[in-house]
């Protein structure tokens, strides 16, 4: 099974602040261990939210807050991982894939990149920019798969993306109740298993694990959170 484990920011992440050596070491070393064994199927850190947008959909209208914000009012439901050339052009696909669906509050973040960190330079003439979309959704409306007309408009616009060479990679998530979250501080872990509503901090950053169960996830999710110590972290099914 697929396991999506995300990280929530903090005020230091959020201000930008740049991590440490020491840390992006440490970091490193637990990437490429979940590498060596085989369960690692991708992962991703993100910029703060003044660098991105809120885009907000009800009733066929769309507000757009510009960041910085905080976490949103429901789950996250999925992503996408984009690569445009701005942020405005990330607002429109991500606004044709809302009119499809309905209403529905999705953030917009750029990925931090390997020379955001410092650790490697930008490739000479990189004209475009990663960005990470999550949708969200009130789970209190049940879990109904979407109408076979809209997965086939969805699958099209899909298509069209990755032809385009814009879609990256896309994901659903299964419901909170499938999932777990993870509270820890001052080296003690709290794991409460879900359901659960959205936190209040947004996603800074995730891991894709593929393991047997719920309870492998949350032993590497553990490890992460002795790694990167004081952090609340989400499990999430992937289908």
């Amino acid at each position: 099974m697929r396991f999506m484990i995300m990280h929530r920011t903090d005020a230091q992440t959020e201000a930008g602040a740049m991590p440490s050596p020491e840390f992006i070491e440490r970091v490193g070393q637990m990437m490429g261990d979940l590498v060596k064994t085989g369960v690692l199927r991708g992962g991703e850190g993100l910029r703060p939210s003044s660098e991105g947008v809120r885009l907000q959909f009800a009733g066929g209208r769309r507000t757009v807050t510009r960041g910085p914000f905080g976490g949103a009012k429901a789950v996250p439901a999925g992503f996408a991982i984009l690569r445009v050339t701005s942020l405005d052009e990330a607002i429109g696909w991500v606004s044709r894939f809302a009119a499809l669906i309905g209403d529905v509050d999705i953030d917009i973040r750029p990925v931090t990149e390997m020379w955001d960190l410092g650790v490697a330079p930008k490739p000479e003439g990189l004209t475009t920019t990663r960005y990470m979309a999550v949708h969200c959704h009130d789970e209190a409306g049940g879990d109904a798969p979407p109408a076979p007309e809209l997965m086939a408009a969805m699958g099209r616009l899909i298509e069209e993306m990755t032809q385009a060479g814009v879609l990256l990679a896309t994901e659903g998530m299964q419901p909170s109740a499938k999932g777990a979250r993870i509270v820890s501080t001052g080296g003690k872990h709290k794991v409460t298993d879900g359901p659960f509503a959205e936190a209040k901090e947004l996603i800074g950053g995730y891991v894709i694990v593929d393991v047997p169960s719920l309870d492998d996830a949350k032993d590497i999710a553990l490890r992460y959170a002795d790694v990167m110590g004081d952090i609340t972290m989400d499990i999430r099914a992937l289908p």
